[in-house]
């Protein structure tokens, strides 16, 4: 991971292979963003004219490259774009910062230390392009140059260090925003990794003995429900989705507690380590990148442990459904019946739609410890993407205040998201005949479909939200700003966030 430290050094004299600066877009052309006001001095105060004669405008994510001035201890100056000059007075928005950060960190690849020089004006900048920092430099090279993880892409470590120029080292909300940053990135890393592994290396199993090492680590208590334990409290749902697997399916419960907390969150994740649709199985094409349907138990798993490095005043409980979706003589059929944890009994009509099924058990058993609110997150439809898109995932909640509420603090943390609604006309069209419900419904409206479904199973009077996270989970183009290719780590920051506004008693 990339190291962050806070440094009141003058740019000039700093020992760094880079230094990045912000650039923004003015009314007249591109403007030195503050915090560079020592380099720009260096170059006579031309530096804006000279980054537009190279053809730089400031905007978002653009990358101008130029030899440091004669003194400086660093031979390079990084300018990156941070998009439309802000109004008078107005400073520049986290996101802008983080994204600015992290495309930077992303360049600098094979670097080994770089400042910051980036518009700081109070601890939040502080923490977004910290963030923004450990988010970008992140690789995945576990399975390349021999197995060597120190390497990235063309035999390149990741940046090694970060220094913050602008930040106060003995500012405590300055560095406590700069820990929070390491913290929930470092932890969004890990969500990153778990979703990039091969699935012949990240069956049920295995997630399973990473969580409990982890939880160890971070004075977590852990549960896992083995083939066995699900078979004997009627996980019917588990067992049905991973019954034609050789590797059995899991239950695991991670509990967070805080001897200060007065509220319980509870965080559900669909856990499907690869997804070959059963036997309803998915044409060519639309299964290569199955390892990834995984990500909710990931951001479920990544927040927990966030929470409890954060110490957050408020107990968190994650839940994570881990089942391989695979087709044999032993898999779940269309047409067969399953019971469900909570008892009631689901018409499987497309094995392919199993996330619900895990998330449906992994609900009421969450709804038994009675939270204060329940969040699941899931890979779940190929509809929400139609919707949304591939970067925003969609919420849906039985609660209108509380769907609110995630909205902003996904929009918040730089994690686009959209309210759903859960038409109650959608719900007809589950009925089945031999069952008390069928795992499908209306094609058109799947995604609002699948959250009727979901909330089928929670406990009642209990407050629940679903995010349908299937577009933004996996990133299948280039990168951008601090997401990489691949897993993408997507509600990781959103459920942290809510942790912190029901530590903070800010959501009632």
């Amino acid at each position: 991971m990339t190291a962050l430290t806070l440094s009141t050094a003058a740019a000039p004299g700093l020992r760094a292979d880079a230094i990045v600066i912000g650039v923004a877009k003015g009314a007249k052309g591109p403007i030195v963003a503050p915090g560079a006001e020592a380099v720009d001095k260096a170059y006579d105060g031309r530096l804006a004219a000279i980054l537009e004669t190279l053809g730089a405008s400031g905007a978002e994510g653009e990358l101008t490259k130029l030899p440091a001035p004669a003194g400086f201890k660093a031979p390079l100056v990084l300018a990156v774009g941070l998009g439309q000059e802000p109004e008078k007075d107005a400073g520049f928005d986290p996101e802008a910062l983080r994204k600015a950060a992290g495309t930077a960190a992303r360049t600098l690849t094979g670097t080994k230390k770089a400042a910051f020089a980036l518009p700081v004006t109070d601890a939040a900048d502080i923490g977004a392009i910290g963030e923004g920092v450990v988010l970008g430099a992140y690789s995945f090279d576990a399975y390349k140059h021999g197995g060597d993880d120190a390497k990235a892409k063309n035999g390149k470590a990741p940046l090694a260090e970060a220094a913050l120029l602008g930040g106060k080292p003995r500012d405590a909300a300055h560095k406590a925003a700069l820990q929070r940053a390491a913290a929930v990135g470092e932890e969004l890393n890990r969500a990153r990794d778990l979703i990039n592994m091969p699935p012949n290396d990240l069956d049920p199993q295995a997630f399973a003995a990473l969580a409990q090492t982890a939880a160890k680590e971070h004075g977590i208590k852990v549960q896992v429900l083995d083939e066995k334990a699900l078979a004997k409290g009627g996980y019917g749902g588990i067992l049905g989705v991973g019954s034609g697997s050789v590797s059995a399916p899991r239950l695991v419960k991670l509990s967070y507690t805080s001897s200060k907390a007065k509220k319980t969150l509870a965080f559900v994740g669909k856990g499907i380590t690869y997804d070959s649709g059963g036997i309803s199985l998915k044409p060519a094409g639309h299964n290569e990148t199955m390892k990834c349907d995984m990500s909710g138990a990931a951001a479920v798993f990544a927040a927990v442990v966030a929470a409890a490095r954060l110490g957050l005043e408020v107990n968190v409980t994650g839940w994570l459904a881990l089942a391989e979706n695979m087709p044999s003589g032993s898999a779940t059929r269309p047409g067969d019946v399953l019971r469900m944890y909570s008892g009631k009994t689901v018409e499987v009509l497309n094995t392919d739609a199993e996330g619900r099924l895990v998330l449906a058990d992994a609900l009421w058993a969450a709804s038994a410890e009675k939270p204060d609110a329940i969040v699941d997150v899931a890979t779940l439809t190929g509809a929400m993407m139609l919707a949304l898109g591939s970067r925003t995932f969609g919420i849906m909640a039985n609660d209108d205040a509380f769907r609110s509420a995630l909205h902003e603090a996904a929009e918040e943390v730089g994690e686009p998201a959209w309210p759903m609604p859960l038409p109650e006309h959608l719900r007809k069209g589950m009925d089945s005949s031999v069952a008390d419900i069928a795992n499908m419904g209306e094609r058109m409206g799947g995604g609002l479909v699948a959250g009727l479904f979901l909330r089928e199973f929670v406990g009642e009077g209990i407050t629940w939200a679903h995010l349908d996270i299937a577009g933004p989970a996996f990133n299948e183009g280039g990168p951008f700003g601090y997401t990489p290719k691949g897993g993408t780590g997507t509600a990781v920051r959103t459920l942290v966030r809510l942790a912190e506004l029901t530590a903070a008693g800010d959501l009632g």
